[in-house]
């Protein structure tokens, strides 16, 4: 059967993901920015966010007035809570400053509990000898590194000497409660601009970006269920709180889409992305007590969203799903006998997108309507040793897969 003509997965996610920037920024005695390019996917590894609960460290949400969108003629009443929403949370978001090798950096944070941490991104930090915290009252205070997890982009640190009255927690928010549409504010560090706040809307749910984490065989592991937004967010924004109106935090500002201005700058072009706040309820409270957090594994290269082509060339038996290019010899996925279309060392030998491999259509049950709903699913339901059930179509006959989770590397 003919191949269709398609990049491999790990040279279209390049190309298109490439156009990707980190929020951070070089500080303005400098003259570029951080501006790390994005990296194919290479296989599923994913952290695991149980429902919300109390006791990891960070403030619980608290009830402050709502905002809801201004109706006509009550315009003035929308601003003020907008004027009080930043009042009640920018005392707990601050500037970082990160001193490099060579030169400098900056970006943005906001303050997780009372003992003094900081959450911000891990690229934020990548390579720091030393980092500034900077609160909006004027203190700023040596920060020392407690955790990084690449694969979430995250990073805890701990701000030293600062009294008790300097330090204003911001709640989480349940991340699985935001919905497409909704108002959100985005505070941060801009262009080296502290307590920037900007304003827009959920766009959507769900996206997918590679993580920070490269993979032994090559790419990238997956960053998933990122939320995103069109609230201005640019160089320096990374790291800092994405908000609801209740002034809870529903995300940490992590990469922007960017087009470049005339001197070649990355900017803003409305499309950013956070990482859901669920997540960062389950990673940081893990990086505070070991420095790191441990991922369940699968060891897949996955398409999504193919083409009604490609369904056809492919001979596949649905439209839906997501179809495996590759599974990493001994991994979990390979042990459980799932199929790839191609192994995966011979993966950069193929300009088009081979027949033959599983197509994932359910995991426990839950259908799999492209790639983004298994990540999904492992991030909320699963953890490393867990076993789940894989159903596939393949040769156009329906299997049941039983895979036991392995943890990742780090």
């Amino acid at each position: 059967m003919k191949a269709l003509q398609r990049w491999p997965i790990w040279i279209v996610l390049l190309a298109v993901l490439a156009t990707f920037s980190l929020a951070c920024s070089l500080t303005p005695f400098f003259t570029a920015f951080n501006n790390s390019p994005a990296a194919p996917t290479a296989e599923a590894v994913l952290p695991t966010v149980p429902p919300p609960a109390s006791g990891n460290g960070a403030a619980e949400p608290t009830s402050p007035p709502s905002v809801t969108a201004p109706a006509t003629g009550n315009l003035s009443t929308f601003e003020t809570t907008l004027v009080d929403l930043y009042r009640q949370v920018s005392p707990g978001v601050v500037a970082i400053r990160v001193y490099l090798p060579d030169g400098g950096a900056q970006g943005s944070g906001f303050v997780y509990d009372k003992e003094g941490h900081v959450v911000t991104n891990f690229h934020v930090v990548d390579g720091a000898e030393k980092v500034e915290v900077d609160f909006l009252s004027g203190r700023k205070a040596w920060a020392r590194i407690v955790g990084t997890d690449k694969d979430s982009d995250l990073a805890v640190l701990q701000v030293q000497d600062v009294p008790a009255e300097e330090l204003h927690p911001l709640p989480l928010a349940d991340s699985d409660k935001v919905q497409v549409g909704q108002i959100v504010v985005a505070l941060g560090n801009p262009f080296g601009l502290k307590g920037t706040m900007t304003m827009g809307i959920v766009s959507a749910l769900g996206r997918t970006l590679p993580s920070e984490h490269e993979a032994a065989q090559g790419g990238y592991f997956t960053a998933g269920d990122m939320i995103q937004t069109d609230a201005p967010i640019n160089p320096g924004n990374s790291g800092g709180p994405l908000l609801n109106m209740e002034g809870q935090v529903i995300g940490i500002n992590r990469a922007i889409r960017t087009t470049s201005s005339f001197v070649g700058e990355p900017v803003n072009s409305g499309i950013g992305f956070a990482i859901p706040s669920n997540i960062v309820r389950r990673v940081v409270p893990a990086l505070i007590k070991q420095g790191y957090y441990d991922y369940p594994y699968l060891g897949i290269s996955s398409v999504d969203d193919l083409t009604l082509e490609e369904v056809e060339e492919l001979n596949l038996p649905q439209q839906t799903g997501a179809y495996v290019v590759s599974v990493v010899p001994g991994s979990p996925a390979d042990k459980a006998g799932l199929k790839g279309a191609v192994p995966l060392d011979e993966r950069e030998n193929y300009q088009t997108l081979p027949p033959g491999g599983d197509l994932i259509i359910a995991v426990d049950g839950h259908p799999v309507r492209e790639f983004n709903d298994l990540l999904h699913y492992l991030f909320t339901y699963t953890s490393p040793g867990d076993t789940i059930t894989l159903t596939v179509l393949r040769d156009g006959k329906k299997l049941d897969l039983q895979l036991t989770l392995g943890k990742r590397p780090h």
